[in-house]
C-alpha cells in the first residue's frame, strides 16, 4: 500500500488527538474541583478547602486573560482561563453560604441559651466588603462581595492594560505575572510541610494529580510553541510537586519530630 493511501485515515486521528489535547487543557484544570465540591455540599463543611486557592487562581487567570490581548496565544489556554474562573467561583459560592450557615447555626444555639443579650454579641460578624481591615479581607459574608472584589480587581487592571497595551515589556511582564501567580500555588503547601515535618492529612493521589497535570500542561505549552512565560511557569510547577513528593517519602521513611498541632488536609490547587 502506498504511504499516501493512509492519509485519509491518520489526518482525522491526528485531528482527533489535537481536539483531545485542546479539551484537557480547557477541562483537566477543573477536574479535582469537582470531588472537593461535593464533598463539601455533601458535609456541609468547608474547612478543608482555603478559599485563598481561588483568589490565586482568578487573580492569575484574569491577568492571563488581558495577557491574551496584547499577545494572543492558543484559543484552548484562554478558555481554559474562562472555565476556571467560572469553577472558582462557583466555589466561592458554595464555601460562603456554608460558612454563613453554620456561622448562623451557632448564632442560633448561643442565643436560645443565652439569659441575657450578651451572648448575642458574641456572634460573629457580618463582614462586607467594605471592610478593609486585613483580618476581614477575602473572608466576607456574601458571594457578591466577592464578584464586587473581583469585578473591581478586573476593571482596574484591565485599565491600566489598556494604557499600556502598546508596550512590550508591559505585555510581557503581563504574561509572567500571570502564570507565576499560579505556578506559586502548591509552595504554601510545601511550606506548610516543612513546617509540620509531616505530610499527614495531605492526600497523595492528589498532589499525583498535580503533578500529571502539570507536566501534560507543560508538555502542551512546549508541542505548541506557547509564550515562553508558560512553559517556564510549567515548568516550575512540576518542580515543586515533585518537591512535596519528595517530602512523602522522606516524611514517610524517616519520621521527624511529632506534629504538635493539628495539621489540616490540604487545600487543592489547579493542574
Amino acid at each position: 500500500m502506498e504511504p499516501g493511501g493512509l492519509e485519509w485515515l491518520l489526518v482525522p486521528m491526528q485531528q482527533l488527538v489535537s481536539w483531545g489535547a485542546a479539551g484537557a487543557m480547557v477541562f483537566g484544570g477543573v477536574v479535582p474541583y469537582i470531588p472537593q465540591y461535593r464533598d463539601i455540599r455533601r458535609t456541609q463543611n468547608a474547612e478543608g478547602f482555603s478559599t485563598y486557592v481561588c483568589l490565586v487562581l482568578l487573580v492569575a487567570n484574569i491577568l492571563r486573560i488581558l495577557f491574551w490581548f496584547g499577545r494572543r496565544f492558543e484559543s484552548p489556554l484562554l478558555w481554559q482561563s474562562i472555565i476556571m474562573i467560572i469553577t472558582m467561583l462557583l466555589m466561592l459560592k458554595l464555601c460562603t453560604e456554608v460558612r454563613v450557615s453554620n456561622e448562623l447555626n451557632v448564632k442560633r444555639r448561643s442565643f436560645a441559651a443565652a439569659d441575657s443579650k450578651d451572648e448575642e454579641i458574641k456572634a460573629p460578624p457580618k463582614r462586607s466588603y467594605l471592610d478593609f481591615d486585613l483580618n476581614y479581607f477575602w473572608h466576607w459574608s456574601k458571594f457578591t462581595d466577592y464578584v464586587q472584589c473581583v469585578l473591581t480587581f478586573t476593571g482596574v487592571t484591565g485599565y491600566i492594560t489598556y494604557l499600556w497595551l502598546d508596550s512590550s515589556l508591559f505585555v510581557e511582564t503581563l504574561g509572567f505575572l500571570a502564570v507565576f501567580t499560579e505556578a506559586m500555588l502548591g509552595v504554601p503547601q510545601l511550606y506548610r510541610n516543612y513546617q509540620n515535618r509531616s505530610t499527614e492529612g495531605m492526600s497523595i493521589k492528589m498532589v499525583l494529580m498535580w503533578s500529571s497535570g502539570d507536566t501534560f500542561k507543560t508538555v502542551y505549552f512546549i508541542l505548541n510553541q506557547a509564550p515562553f512565560q508558560f512553559s517556564i511557569c510549567g515548568l516550575l510547577q512540576v518542580f515543586v510537586d515533585i518537591a512535596i513528593l519528595l517530602q512523602v517519602y522522606l516524611y514517610s521513611h524517616y519520621p521527624q519530630k511529632p506534629v504538635s498541632h493539628t495539621v489540616h488536609s490540604a487545600s487543592t490547587k489547579a493542574l
